[in-house]
């Protein structure tokens, strides 16, 4: 089962090199007449583009719709098309195709690189969690015991305007070295599509900070979206103990369909 016309391999590992999530999808049943053989591949990102072909037309377009769907919730599945007149179709056959996501599924974005947001790194690491840090700091953003796997970002002002936010698979932790940068990063973010938005801290800080954040315009059904305090309650303070908090809560969250 292969498809030796374009070299979808390399294709993959480009994109998952630029941290690119795609979705991979095979044709792997064939019944009647239908445009392509089976192994023919194409490969979709979040915005629709691809690369190689399954054979065009509304059979194409079903796939790239189904492709999205997986990267948004992150996971893969079969699909089953018929080529019938109900997709303007006239071949009379049917095709399964697989929908395989590739470096898609959860992405936690921690802004703030302290003792704590390292913490969850190295809790998280082994998980579905594709993680990212972001902060100015060199010195706390490059730290040796940061995993090589951990995507880096100095500037929160880049990441806030130009990630793709997703409220399937995004996940972000704000837990800055300052209050008020955390609420400079909690404004940027408030009104993106995430699943999680959570700020480190005590209720006494977030009520602050939300009454701040109503007061310049801030959507209030989007401030009750934040978490603050995050984490579950283990009755631990140390910063271990509380990036194991933030960590479960994060698992429990993104396990939940």
């Amino acid at each position: 089962m292969s498809d030796g016309s374009w070299d979808w391999a390399s294709a993959v590992q480009t994109a998952m090199a630029a941290g690119r999530p795609v979705a991979l999808v095979t044709v792997v049943r064939c019944e009647g007449s239908t445009p392509r053989a089976v192994g023919a591949k194409m490969l979709v990102d979040v915005n629709g583009l691809f690369a190689g072909s399954i054979g065009g037309g509304a059979l194409e377009e079903r796939a790239i719709a189904e492709a999205k769907a997986c990267l948004a919730s992150g996971q893969s599945k079969l699909v089953h098309v018929a080529l019938g007149p109900e997709l303007g179709q006239c071949c009379g056959g049917a095709v399964d195709v697989f929908c395989e996501t590739v470096g898609g599924g959860p992405e936690l974005y921690i802004f703030g690189a302290g003792h704590v947001a390292r913490h969850v790194v190295a809790v998280l690491e082994g998980t579905p969690f594709r993680l990212h840090l972001v902060d100015e700091r060199d010195d706390w953003l490059n730290a040796q015991e940061v995993s090589a796997r951990v995507a880096r970002h100095v500037s929160w002002e880049d990441v806030a305007s130009m990630t793709a936010w997703s409220d399937q698979t995004s996940y972000v932790a704000v837990m800055t070295h300052s209050h008020q940068l955390d609420e400079d990063i909690v404004r940027a973010l408030i009104d993106k599509p995430v699943r999680y938005l959570g700020l480190i801290g005590s209720a006494t800080k977030w009520a602050r900070i939300k009454k701040r954040l109503l007061a310049r315009g801030a959507d209030v059904a989007a401030a009750e979206r934040v978490r603050c305090p995050i984490g579950v309650d283990i009755g631990g303070k140390s910063p271990r103990e509380v990036a194991i908090s933030v960590a479960a809560e994060l698992v429990a969250l993104a396990n939940r369909k």
